[in-house]
């Protein structure tokens, strides 16, 4: 035990004196620690004073830097007969040169690392363009700048095209500006609504194709005399999306942005549970925050919603010329055959369009593309011994097809004639009330046994010489009767 504590530099104990606590150590205390300053004389070791604070001693023979804690002439010295022993004893006058070369290459290299502001500018309109375009990030160094380096060595002179090499394009300088530009975007739209302090959102949540959950919202704010209308964000949704969860992300950016909730004065959005519920829905969160604000169904979205009503023949119709479609298009040796027998053929098109349930103007697009290409189908059908060839045998199911197509690329029209930037309720509910009357009208069409309003269905009656054409009028009226209830009954205002 002696041993052990004569080892270990410990006196033992033998009770007749208490064991007093070792000492604590200090705590380090910047302002206790010695600041050098430094002199003209370390010049004639070699070294000169920094621009940091506090001052270093820097080498003018290599460029390295000592600290301020080793700013004695002792390391000096060590420095000077170790790392540059020729030039021990030199006169003050031979280090003097040597300090105005090595700050002659620092601004050379200065110069050489910078980018001057016409290549800055050049770079950031280049980056806008990608974005704007929505092409690769890589596209601008991969094809863009060599193509304009091309182009000036032939119009011009190699010196223009040696000076367009300078401008930074590189994939993450791309990114990098379009992060910029974007950020300065929001910051100028968050400048204005703070002006204003009056603001309307537009918000919608879904997901991409790689199945990321994402909302985008975006805002209408008056700036001077006009209102103007721009996309406030886009964001992942990492969790649920929730009403919870939409309205933490919306008020995470308002409260980074300095946006208030009382210069909220509509949301509009679409009918989903998780945006108008009266508990959980983000309408009601928002309530919680701005009881004033109002709440306004999106008219597009109310009227692809009474788009998709209609009575169980044309439903019928339409998922079986679905999985027509599906067939062909869904198989990739049956794509290529039927465009090789498309080609044969002659005909304008040589793809069909596959449906998706979520963009509502394919139906219109798809049926219509269908349509046009109805005998290479049938005649492609017949090649391959499928059950689906019998539906072009039947002229009925022809007929209803192309009234489909008319139709839905009525109602796509009027989709499209609805969207775009400067909208209003007013304008939205004049279109919305002016396509009820044509329903109208043409619902007295075809009580008359009249499909001259549908020139699709009619140029194929024509054609076809089809003389009765009630089974096909009669399944027209009850679509069309059911398509102005459900617009009405979507939009009751308007018909006041």
């Amino acid at each position: 035990m002696d041993r052990f504590l004569i080892r270990n530099n410990k006196k033992p104990n033998d009770g007749t004196q208490n064991s007093e606590p070792a000492p604590k150590k200090k705590k380090y205390d910047e302002s206790s620690v010695k600041v050098r300053r430094y002199l003209s004389a370390y010049l004639g070791l070699g070294f000169s004073a920094t621009k940091s604070d506090p001052v270093n001693a820097q080498c003018v023979l290599c460029g390295q830097v000592l600290a301020n804690s080793s700013m004695k002439p002792a390391h000096m010295n060590r420095h000077l007969s170790t790392v540059h022993p020729s030039h021990v004893g030199k006169p003050i006058e031979f280090f003097k040169r040597k300090q105005e070369a090595f700050a002659s290459n620092c601004l050379e290299i200065a110069k050489v690392a910078s980018v001057s502001s016409k290549a800055l500018r050049a770079s950031y309109a280049v980056s806008y363009l990608v974005a704007k375009q929505k092409k690769p990030h890589t596209i601008a160094e991969c094809l863009i700048l060599p193509a304009l380096v091309k182009v000036s060595e032939i119009m011009f002179d190699t010196k223009t095209a040696t000076a367009l090499q300078s401008i930074p394009v590189s994939n993450n300088t791309i990114s990098r500006r379009i992060e910029d530009i974007a950020s300065d975007i929001v910051m100028q739209v968050i400048e204005q609504i703070k002006l204003t302090k009056m603001f309307a959102l537009q918000l919608d949540e879904s997901k991409d194709v790689s199945g990321e959950a994402q909302v985008i919202v975006f805002v209408r704010y008056q700036d001077c005399s006009d209102i103007r209308e721009n996309i406030l964000f886009c964001q992942n949704l990492q969790s649920r999306t929730t009403g919870e969860e939409l309205f933490k992300v919306i008020d995470k950016f308002f409260a980074e942005g300095g946006i208030l909730w009382n210069w909220c004065l509509s949301v509009c959005s679409d009918g989903a549970a998780a945006l108008t519920g009266k508990n959980n829905g983000l309408m009601a969160w928002i309530r919680k925050k701005n009881p004033k604000v109002k709440w306004l169904h999106c008219i597009i979205h109310r009227q692809a919603l009474a788009s998709k009503r209609m009575n169980a023949h044309l439903h019928e119709t339409l998922n079986e010329a679905v999985k027509v479609i599906n067939f062909i298009k869904a198989r990739p040796l049956n794509s290529r055959m039927f465009k090789l027998l498309c080609q044969e053929m002659g005909s304008e098109h040589q793809h069909l369009l596959l449906h998706t349930e979520v963009r509502w103007l394919s139906r219109g697009k798809i049926l219509n593309r269908l349509f046009e290409l109805r005998q290479e189908v049938h005649m492609f059908l017949l090649e391959q011994k499928s059950a689906f060839s019998s539906l072009f045998e039947n002229q009925d199911w022809v007929c209803r097809l192309a009234y489909l197509a008319d139709i839905f690329d009525k109602l796509n029209d009027l989709n499209l004639s609805m969207q775009g930037v400067r909208t209003d309720e007013l304008s939205l509910n004049s279109k919305m009330c002016a396509f009820i009357k044509k329903l109208e009208f043409w619902l007295k069409k075809v009580q008359r046994n009249s499909v001259s309003v549908f020139p699709t269905l009619d140029k194929f009656a024509d054609d076809s010489e089809i003389d009765n054409l009630n089974t096909i009028c009669d399944c027209i009226r009850e679509h069309l009767t059911k398509l102005r209830d459900e617009l009405v009954s979507y939009f009751p205002s308007i018909m006041n």
